[in-house]
């Protein structure tokens, strides 16, 4: 069996690295062609180029690098149709992903599986209608999204979230953590910027001056900030400007095993987290770690999401607990003052979100067959018909 697959950023390489482990569990002489991080690479990814390329958020981001995503997009299709692979398998970055499916499908019949359901629950619904002419089967990461595919005509089965059956850090991890970073038993305050260039240049700024309000009252308060690879240098510089003596937990040189459990370990010892919008909210909630989401968009792609966004909360810990139990700092309301008050208020409060962090968690299928397996059960079951 063969399968081309792609990732446009870590959220996507997490979820691809544990979805071609379920591939090989199951189909033990599965090849493996795409674009990847190193948790795809480690499960046998060759990678076309680095993923980092395709880590880009935003209308207005985009813009500058149009001409070289659109000769990664044509490569990346050409790649697919000279491979001639039983299936391809998109994940998530649909700007990148849905444009080399729609390649693909213009010129031949391969199969093609997009993994994480666009959020049409949440802006833009009709973007399932144009999906569904270039993809066969949605891999859902929520249990709420399959009715929203399939009414637009595709297949599509909700598989859980691989955060949900990843480890919970031990006492000892925490301890060894502590240790390492010279830590004692300061409070932690965990602060996670983002995981792409635009979203930390424009986030560190004012995540840095809200500290500097926090710490104030929270003197022995420690910031530690796990930082991905390619953006390390990046988070470094922006620190120059940070209260607190900041530590950054650096991957760079270490397996890509060893690396998630060290950031693991860090999001287990935190007793509070201020943390970018996305799937960061998960790990957190997995490791029953209390936050505040922060966000801002660059001016013009702000004022259209607000034009589009039809929910009153983008934290997923919220969305799918039903609840609206993390505080969120989003577009204009992401404020130095605002975040800091957030902060106190959850660091005065902090169980206020266990339960809603759990309840997420269950829904997302802890304690039942891992994600990444399901996924791939259902891709394969899907192509047997």
């Amino acid at each position: 069996m063969r399968v081309f697959v792609v990732a446009g950023e870590p959220s996507g390489d997490r979820l691809g690295g544990a979805l071609m482990e379920g591939l090989r569990s199951l189909q033990p002489d599965v090849q493996f062609d795409g674009v990847g991080g190193p948790l795809m690479q480690a499960q046998g990814l060759n990678s076309r180029f680095p993923m980092s390329e395709l880590s880009v958020m935003g209308l207005v981001e985009v813009l500058p690098k149009f001409f070289h995503l659109k000769r990664r997009i044509a490569e990346t299709a050409q790649a697919v149709l000279d491979m001639q692979p039983d299936v391809l398998i998109t994940i998530d970055s649909p700007d990148f992903s849905l444009r080399v499916a729609k390649l693909v499908k213009a010129q031949s019949n391969i199969r093609t599986v997009h993994y994480v359901a666009p959020s049409v629950w949440a802006w833009r619904p009709g973007r399932a209608d144009k999906m569904a002419k270039v993809i066969d089967h949605v891999l859902a990461l929520l249990p709420f999204e399959p009715p929203y595919m399939e009414r637009a005509g595709m297949e599509c089965d909700f598989v859980g979230h691989p955060v949900a059956s990843e480890p919970i850090a031990t006492e000892d991890d925490i301890a060894a953590f502590r240790n390492a970073y010279d830590l004692g038993n300061a409070p932690i305050l965990l602060t996670l910027p983002g995981s792409r260039r635009g979203e930390v240049d424009r986030l560190a700024p004012v995540f840095g001056q809200a500290l500097d309000l926090y710490l104030r009252d929270h003197l022995d308060t420690r910031i530690v900030v796990p930082a991905v690879a390619h953006m390390v240098e990046t988070v470094q510089a922006h620190l120059e400007n940070w209260p607190g003596n900041p530590v950054v937990v650096d991957p760079r040189n270490l397996p890509a095993d060893e690396a998630t459990a060290q950031k693991r370990a860090a999001f287990a010892a935190a007793d509070l987290a201020l943390a970018a919008s996305g799937t960061v909210s998960l790990e957190l909630a997995a490791q029953a770690t209390p936050m505040v989401i922060a966000y801002r968009l660059s001016w013009l792609t702000q004022k259209m999401a607000e034009r589009m966004v039809k929910l009153d909360t983008v934290t997923l810990v919220n969305l799918v607990s039903e609840t609206r139990t993390v505080p969120e700092c989003l577009l204009d309301e992401c404020q130095p003052n605002k975040i800091a008050e957030a902060l106190g208020q959850v660091a005065a409060t902090p169980d206020l979100q266990q339960q809603a962090m759990a309840e997420t968690m269950q829904r997302l299928g802890r304690g039942g067959e891992a994600p990444g397996l399901r996924a791939a059960r259902a891709v394969l079951e899907r192509m047997a018909g």
